[in-house]
């Protein structure tokens, strides 16, 4: 009686193991997509604050809205698999940002910034490697003006732009006026997806 108790209890854990593990491996698997899509919802909100305060307006400067802080996906170089992004104000209004431009992170002091090497380094967040560091393979934005991944520049007036024009005197194109579907996907198939409101710069 005793022997068949515990091959009962045997069988009774080994079930118990299997329930445990087939609830709570789906959400494991795609933890690494909630902690992105929590870092970048934060860095979005912060972008914006720091836009918010930081007035590029320039009277002298016909082209001084393309120093707006923008957020901007790329494409690692050919023989790096992946992607990733920076966080800049294009000083030189050149389009090809240098990790003098980029922002830091308020709280590792770190620069949020890749060059399309997408290498590591002790200066750089290790974050923007969105391949890398969370799998993810592909960006797909419902509001990308741009040839590129897309990107988001925001205004001192709370404005919030898909593209930043390069010709004179067009400081109000490509605002965003529709909420923003930004879909991040990973290797394994998994999505998460953010939506950017217009105006307020919210992100749910």
């Amino acid at each position: 009686m005793k022997k068949s108790f515990s091959i009962l209890e045997l069988i009774l854990v080994i079930t118990l193991i299997v329930f445990l593990y087939t609830i709570f491996l789906p959400k494991n698997k795609i933890n690494y997509l909630d902690e992105f899509s929590n870092r970048i919802s934060l860095y979005l909100s912060y972008i914006r604050y720091v836009a918010l305060i930081d007035d590029k307006y320039d009277l002298d400067d016909s082209l001084w809205y393309k120093k707006r802080w923008t957020l901007k996906f790329f494409r690692c170089r050919d023989y790096e698999d992946g992607i990733y992004y920076s966080i800049y104000s294009d000083k030189n209004k050149t389009g090809h940002p240098s990790v003098e431009d980029s922002l830091k992170d308020p709280l590792s002091g770190k620069n949020i910034y890749s060059s399309n090497y997408c290498k590591e380094n002790i200066s750089n967040s290790k974050y923007v490697l969105l391949t890398k560091a969370f799998g993810i393979t592909d960006v797909q934005m419902s509001c990308n003006e741009t040839t590129s991944l897309g990107q988001l520049s925001f205004g001192s007036d709370g404005k919030v732009y898909s593209k930043l024009s390069a010709y004179e005197n067009e400081s109000l194109e490509y605002e965003i006026t529709e909420p923003c579907n930004i879909k991040f996907i990973s290797r394994d198939g998994e999505s998460t997806e953010l939506v950017l409101f217009p105006k307020t710069g919210y992100v749910k």
